[in-house]
């Protein structure tokens, strides 16, 4: 089968640090499908790893973690899937990546694709889907439906894949005010046309910002992205008692600024069931037929921002530049081999 990969870790500006390959395919588990790979998209996750991780003994590493495919084949315990099925995932870092014309993933943590998307517009959305479901719900504890308490959330980084899922959950299914920050005009305009409330400019001081849209003090934040140089601005923002979640990897994070307030941390990283195959990893399943469901609603929809064309080892390197440069607004998908 036709795959992307890579044998060591590279600048994207190199043609080694993603190459097309050919691989051996991949027999499913028991509980595993055998899905024939139709879309994929790409997330930050993909140019961290291909930064930093080295193949072990030499071997190909394939990446990606947003599918969207049909089943191909199951294993011998499968019971959410048939062949035919059309799915949509976002799979798990310890088993191989998507970049891939077949792939197998555990049942448990994909869903069935929405009806009313292609392929290219599904595979946009696990990934983003599930970190955003899972940091709003069950890190932050936001209740769905109306609270009656006035709440808020401030999205740091709102234009991002992430972002432009979270702001539509927060404002469709929540009563909170929602807030999301943006630097440019054009990712202003974008997260506006997602749902949020109000916007501002994370390139200017917060506090500042949020005083200029009429707001003292937020009860939630969601910090997406800098969180390290965010973090004296998103105390000083949070009201006593609030809560900061985030998804992104600070080099350090002085967590004794949060005490004088008591803000409560939380960190949200929705392989946590997959790397560890937790009791309620079927949860992933669930919450992925609650969005497809969502979807065809027209309650939420799907956060594609640019289509790089078909998935080989040029457009990949094109994706990984355009991510790396912090410049993407929404996802980048690519589409069949």
């Amino acid at each position: 089968m036709k795959a992307i990969a890579y044998y060591q870790p590279l600048a994207i500006d190199d043609e080694a640090s993603l190459q097309d390959i050919e691989l051996p395919a991949p027999t499913p588990l028991a509980r595993d499908l055998l899905v024939e790979v139709r879309a994929i998209s790409v997330n930050p996750v993909d140019t961290k790893i291909r930064r930093n991780v080295a193949p072990e003994n030499g071997e190909a590493k394939v990446l990606g973690w947003d599918v969207a495919g049909v089943v191909k084949a199951v294993g011998s315990e499968v019971s959410l899937f048939k062949v035919g099925d059309k799915v949509f995932y976002a799979g798990a870092l310890n088993r191989a990546g998507a970049n891939s014309e077949l792939h197998v993933v555990d049942e448990r943590i994909v869903g069935h694709m929405p009806k009313n998307l292609s392929f290219t517009q599904s595979a946009a959305l696990p990934l983003t889907a599930i970190t955003a479901w899972e940091l709003l719900f069950e890190r932050l504890q936001v209740p769905q439906g109306t609270s009656g308490k006035k709440d808020s959330l401030l999205i740091v980084g709102a234009a991002g894949g992430v972002g432009s899922i979270l702001v539509q959950l927060a404002r469709q299914l929540t009563d909170l005010t929602v807030i999301g920050t943006a630097s440019r005009a054009e990712t202003q305009d974008w997260v506006r046309q997602l749902g949020a409330h109000h916007v501002i400019d994370h390139s200017k001081p917060l506090a500042e910002e949020l005083k200029r849209i009429g707001v003292g003090q937020v009860t939630h934040v969601a910090s997406l992205t800098n969180t390290e140089q965010h973090l004296d601005q998103l105390v000083e923002a949070l009201q006593p008692q609030g809560k900061l979640a985030l998804i992104d990897d600070p080099k350090s994070l002085d967590v004794t600024k949060l005490k004088r307030k008591s803000l409560s941390l939380h960190w949200e990283f929705m392989y946590t069931r997959s790397l560890f195959e937790t009791a309620d990893m079927i949860e992933q399943h669930r919450l992925l037929n609650q969005v497809a469901e969502l979807i065809d609603a027209g309650t939420l929809h799907t956060t594609v921002g640019e289509h790089f064309g078909s998935i080989n080892a040029a457009n990949l390197r094109r994706a990984h530049a355009l991510l790396e440069s912090g410049k993407a607004k929404g996802k980048i998908v690519l589409e069949s081999f």
